[in-house]
């Protein structure tokens, strides 16, 4: 019997159309999933909608519809972009779906029934769009530390859920489970940042919107969007809290892989435990939290215009181009970067020259050497042996990389296959071999090893473009073949006829073309006229500092100020403005949060050498714990830059 291999994306917002970085997912979880059916396992996958919420609600009003019929369009079209992006998912649920908000609701009241919720006020500040609630000391001048949106003052009667009675257990599982929190640096963001300090109760209820799942005994509150949200992932494959589960879940459950975005890793690795603790149930095996694709200036958003959608690129690439360049572009840990530009680099270099015309070459020489028949005649020579060696080798090397999620990585693997076919070519020059008749048997044998060596490249293909992978084998007149088969290089039957006519699988784009296109479908805003951009440049705004009141020698001399290496930096999980900095002073490391995304990438801060305000009382900013602070100058137009010694000085060196 097959091992079972139950895996899940997190389920879309349906606020509106997916772009790039959120359809990145689906392809990205459909990628494994059908490596995993090639590995042999029974999958079963699972994906869809998160349907309620304030945010809708009121999206809804002011498209004059009713909630419902608000998500119903943008389910049809979140599932339309999936089937468009040929993933493989078995499932597809949506929170509005009848059986899941029956489930909720008694996963509700079993959880309130043995004292796990109880009944209570908040009072805070509310992110409408984030559907957060914040202290006064997490805001930041009136707006979410999250997004940078700005937040209301809202108090109403809520339930509660007892967080702190499970944290121990789930620190400990954690600890004992090295492999469940993947990569290892969202771990350590979990338990420095959250858990180790303390975990607060969570509101799981809302009385000031009424589209959600009504609390079954008391009518006047909804389930919370995450209680309700994260229960998809049981209630999809057939759990029932108050009775006997569904075969489906007992053979599934408990899930092999969660796979979703970093900025959702909190909910996941911290309140869907201890949710499932509390029902009694297994946790997930693994949760990973893949990077962000960011479209060359930064992260998506259509506040900033920046946003490209996976349907556009399919209608300039095709789908497998697409796939094959978010697949291929995004590291194991940090973000990747999508843009036009990049897209046809990628698409001319990797798929047009690596690939297609490796196939291309391969079946024209056959058919123009043999009349389109391919035979082994045995006339090896030494060079064959270390082709053969890098082919045998990508299956196992890929499924490596895929057993750690390293689909990138995987894909790498087999173009390495292709680049060696590509040389194979350039070492044996079959076009010098037919000039001679006596290396027939030698220039027949140079064509079968190519030919035998796209067809385990195109077989392995499959789980990351696998319309590509089709029609390379259906030129070929070969079947897929199985990991298994892919231990012996040989396999493909001698005599058999290729295509008469080689199909161009990827046609060379010119980039100035592509370009065009691009600015018809967007026009840029007008650009000023060169007079006025001399005159803007060259106009230099003079900067009026604001007074302060005056401080005297003694109350200066109470701050320290030191020398600072940041050895590491990330950005803040949904803050706009912060990135999060490990910095080493002398001896100590410390943590220092600062809102310089705009100015900085994480990557470029790395190794600098920066004046820091040591003495700081450490606070908390969107969560993460700061202990100093950055000295940055400031200009005219928001240009942020860091003081920097002007010499190198070491680490640690005091500032006076």
């Amino acid at each position: 019997m097959k091992p079972k291999y139950y895996m899940t994306t997190a389920i879309a917002y349906a606020s509106g159309k997916p772009h790039i970085g959120n359809t990145y997912e689906i392809v990205l979880a459909d990628s494994i999933a059908r490596y995993r059916r090639m590995q042999g396992y029974d999958v079963f996958f699972q994906t869809g909608t998160d349907e309620h919420g304030q945010k809708i609600e009121l999206k809804a009003k002011e498209a004059g519809v009713t909630p419902k019929e608000f998500v119903d369009r943008a389910a049809g079209e979140i599932r339309r972009i999936w089937d468009l992006m040929n993933t493989s998912y078995d499932k597809f649920i949506r929170t509005t779906d009848d059986y899941h908000e029956a489930e909720v609701q008694k996963i509700f009241k079993k959880l309130y029934d043995q004292g796990d919720i109880y009944k209570g006020y908040y009072e805070g500040w509310y992110c409408t769009p984030d559907e957060s609630f914040w202290t006064e000391s997490q805001v930041v001048d009136g707006k979410c530390p999250d997004c940078g949106r700005p937040v209301i003052r809202a108090k109403e009667e809520a339930y509660f859920f007892k967080m702190s009675k499970y944290a121990d257990r789930l620190i400990e599982h954690i600890n004992t489970h090295p492999e469940f929190i993947q990569p290892v640096a969202r771990k350590n963001e979990m338990m420095n940042n959250f858990l180790l300090p303390g975990l607060q109760d969570l509101c799981v209820s809302r009385t000031s919107f009424k589209w959600g799942i009504p609390v079954s005994f008391d009518d006047r509150h909804v389930v919370y969007v995450w209680l309700d949200a994260l229960t998809n992932y049981i209630t999809g494959i057939g759990y029932h809290a108050d009775g006997e589960s569904e075969e489906q879940y007992k053979k599934n459950w408990p899930a092999d892989l969660h796979l979703i975005g970093k900025d959702i890793i909190r909910f996941h690795t911290i309140y869907w435990p201890i949710f499932l603790m509390a029902l009694g149930e297994p946790l997930p095996k693994q949760v990973f939290g893949h990077p962000w694709l960011l479209q060359g200036d930064g992260k998506m958003s259509k506040s900033r215009g920046n946003v490209l959608y996976a349907d556009e690129l399919v209608d300039f690439f095709g789908v497998d181009a697409v796939r094959y360049f978010v697949l291929h572009e995004m590291p194991f840990e940090n973000d990747g970067v999508i843009s036009w530009e990049l897209m046809v680099e990628r698409l001319n270099s990797d798929l047009a020259n690596t690939l297609g015309n490796l196939v291309n070459r391969t079946i024209s020489m056959t058919n123009k050497y043999f009349g389109g028949i391919v035979t082994d005649a045995k006339a090896a020579e030494p060079v064959d042996e270390d082709l053969k060696a890098v082919v045998l080798a990508a299956p196992v090397n890929a499924t490596k990389k895929m057993d750690e999620l390293r689909v990138a990585d995987a894909i790498t693997e087999i173009f390495a296959l292709f680049k060696r076919c590509n040389k194979y070519i350039d070492e044996t020059m079959p076009w010098a071999l037919a000039k001679d008749e006596s290396k027939k048997d030698r220039l027949a044998t140079v064509l079968y090893n190519l030919t035998e060596s796209i067809v385990i490249g195109a077989s392995l293909l499959e789980p990351f473009m696998p319309e590509t992978s089709g029609k390379i084998l259906a030129q070929l007149g070969a079947e897929k073949r199985g990991l298994e088969e892919m231990k012996n290089f040989g396999l493909y039957p001698s005599g058999t006829k290729v295509t008469e006519k080689p199909e161009i699988l990827f046609a060379r784009l010119d980039l100035k073309e592509v370009m065009q296109r691009v600015e018809e479908l967007h026009p840029s805003q007008p650009e000023a006229a060169p007079e006025a951009e001399k005159a803007e440049e060259e106009k230099e705004e003079e900067i009026v500092l604001p007074e302060k009141e005056e401080i005297t020698f003694d109350e200066f001399g109470k701050m320290q100020f030191a020398v600072g290496e940041i050895i590491a930096c990330e950005e803040v999980k949904k803050s706009r403005k912060l990135l999060c900095s490990q910095v080493k002073i002398g001896s100590q490391v410390r943590q220092i949060v600062s809102g310089i995304k705009s100015a900085y990438s994480a990557e470029e801060m790395v190794g600098k050498k920066v004046m820091v305000l040591v003495n700081l009382k450490p606070a908390k900013l969107a969560g993460v714990l700061s202990e100093g602070m950055l000295l940055c100058a400031e200009g005219p137009d928001g240009t942020l830059a860091l003081m920097t010694p002007e010499k190198d000085m070491p680490s640690g060196a005091e500032i006076c």
